[in-house]
């Protein structure tokens, strides 16, 4: 994934306010969990009576020869262990600005889940949501305020987040590294984290009121990239019965390397590092590692087909139909991109606006023009923006709804989130355009209140109890339609476009055509890589 696509993840989001204060909390005992590992002391909040569990070993920490390896089981500790603050975030190089973790400090000791139940119910068996953040796989935690997971919790869902491995640390691929597997496999790390997740929310998640047999993951994103990817995995089949997609597939332009580019990549960074061997590079510091990750000449670490985690591209798997077959919640937002990227910032004219297209597709540029198309200076914003948009990520969603709608056997449910984020109270800006990416996350979790950046208006909040009624729904039943909210078809075929819900001040369902869109992109665009 180049810069571009990490500056474009990071639409500034500040987010700030906590949860509720510590004298909020009831002096009630802590609740105990008994996982496999030992047993668990958590916080209750009485404020919302809810049980919160937070920094609880999923997988041993990755550290030392366990760097860059496959996440092994978490040891068993004796007597019980408290479960009451994040564990560390894993290695990363920056914080950005749409940012606000809580967590205990930086590490690479960073395999932690966190889990919000309803309280006093250990024997409910409970729907289960297990949310992977975004971030570009170069940043992110589970500790973030706009991923919390009381909301939902306060609704009936046992949510968890889910810490996994970053950037070099999560994604490096290296011969040596697949010649010492048994499954000679290299890559992936982070994404074997999430399985192994999803491997403990099966054995434990019965110890805090969840069904392990009614697991939804979701993820926003590299998040909602990495919920493709668990789909298409023989890895994680059968360990959840439902997906939610927000921005963001492994699919189309966002495919994942080939392995022996990934090695080739790998090779040039244990170069750089001025390793000569494996050991020599696994006993380099992680900062100096992460120093070289960020120089200029060294691609991203991303996702990579190794022949295990993923033993064929995401678009094969998919088009044989041997992905997960489970519904299917997935869209993307109005404005993932902006028209200012592709103008490279300079005036929105016709001009400007025809040459920029010209130069991005040469002698594709006439049917671009015809698929995105502009005579006033309102429409060269308009149509640059969608197609910004859609370059950056709505195409790849829109390629994993189709193919899971041809081959997947369940319904898929498709969104389109058009919910600019407000004024900020402080003055210094005022409402969005659209709805940036990743501005969807706040509504659909619930999270609203725990932002005080922005001057969230009733719309707002009747807009997020809409989508999070609809994220609700679906965790519980595989169908996000429930009393109140309006209705919402499933992704069929009709008159000539497929249907789609408008989320947002007017939700409603619509008949979508921007298939030829996508198709064109899909035909035409070079390969790209995540």
């Amino acid at each position: 994934m180049s810069t571009t696509f990490i500056r474009t993840c990071c639409f500034v989001l500040a987010l700030a306010g906590s949860l509720p204060a510590a004298s909020a909390l009831a002096s009630n005992p802590a609740p105990i969990a008994n996982v496999a590992s030992g047993r668990l002391s958590g916080i209750y909040d009485a404020s919302i009576d809810l049980n919160e569990f937070k920094g609880i070993p999923y997988a041993a920490p990755p550290i030392g020869p366990l760097r860059w390896k496959p996440p092994q089981p978490a040891a068993a500790w004796p007597g019980v262990r408290q479960a009451d603050h994040f564990g560390p975030r894993c290695m990363q190089r920056a914080m950005y600005s749409d940012m606000v973790f809580r967590s205990d400090g930086v590490s690479e000791d960073c395999l932690y889940l966190n889990v919000w139940a309803p309280a006093h119910s250990a024997s409910a068996k409970l729907p289960v949501l297990v949310y992977f953040y975004g971030g570009g796989f170069t940043a992110g935690d589970g500790s973030e305020l706009r991923y919390d997971g009381a909301s939902l919790a306060q609704r009936g869902i046992v949510t968890v987040t889910v810490n996994y491995r970053l950037d070099v640390f999560g994604f490096l691929a290296l011969p040596a590294l697949a010649a010492e597997s048994p499954e000679h496999a290299t890559g992936n790390y982070g994404l074997l984290d999430q399985n192994a997740a999803l491997r403990w929310v099966r054995r434990n998640i019965a110890a805090f009121g969840g069904d392990p047999g009614k697991v939804t993951i979701g993820g926003e994103s590299a998040g909602s990239m990495s919920v493709s990817a668990q789909m298409a995995s023989p890895l994680s089949k059968g360990l959840m019965q439902q997906a939610i997609g927000e921005s963001g597939a492994v699919l189309g332009n966002l495919k994942p390397r080939p392995l022996a580019q990934a090695e080739r990549e790998g090779k040039n960074f244990e170069r750089l590092v001025g390793a000569r061997s494996l050991e020599q590079l696994r006993a380099t510091s992680a900062e100096s590692l992460l120093k070289v990750a960020g120089k200029k000449n060294v691609p991203e670490f991303m996702p990579t087909i190794d022949g295990y985690f993923l033993p064929r591209s995401p678009e094969a798997i998919f088009q044989s139909g041997d992905q997960a077959h489970i519904p299917l919640l997935v869209g993307s937002n109005s404005q993932e991109g902006y028209y200012k990227s592709l103008l490279n910032d300079r005036a929105p004219t016709l001009a400007n606006y025809r040459a920029a297209m010209k130069k991005k597709w040469g002698r594709h540029a006439a049917e671009a023009l015809q698929l995105y198309p502009a005579t006033t200076q309102a429409d060269v914003e308009t149509s640059a923006t969608a197609y910004a948009g859609d370059e950056f990520i709505a195409m790849s969603t829109w390629r994993w709804m189709q193919a899971q709608r041809q081959t997947g056997n369940a319904p898929v449910y498709y969104y389109y989130f058009n919910q600019p984020r407000p004024a900020r109270r402080d003055g210094s800006a005022g409402p969005d355009p659209g709805a940036v990416h990743s501005g969807e996350i706040e509504y659909a979790l619930g999270n609203l209140p725990g932002n005080a950046v922005f001057a969230w208006t009733a719309t707002d909040r009747r807009v997020s109890d809409i989508m999070e009624g609809y994220w609700a729904n679906f965790i519980k039943t595989g169908d996000p339609n429930g009393a109140g909210l309006p209705n919402w078809p499933a992704a069929t075929s009709d008159n000539g476009g497929l249907m789609r819900q408008v989320i947002g001040a007017d939700t409603h369902a619509t008949v979508d055509k921007n298939a030829t869109r996508y198709e064109f992109l899909q035909r035409i665009q070079p390969d790209a890589h995540l």
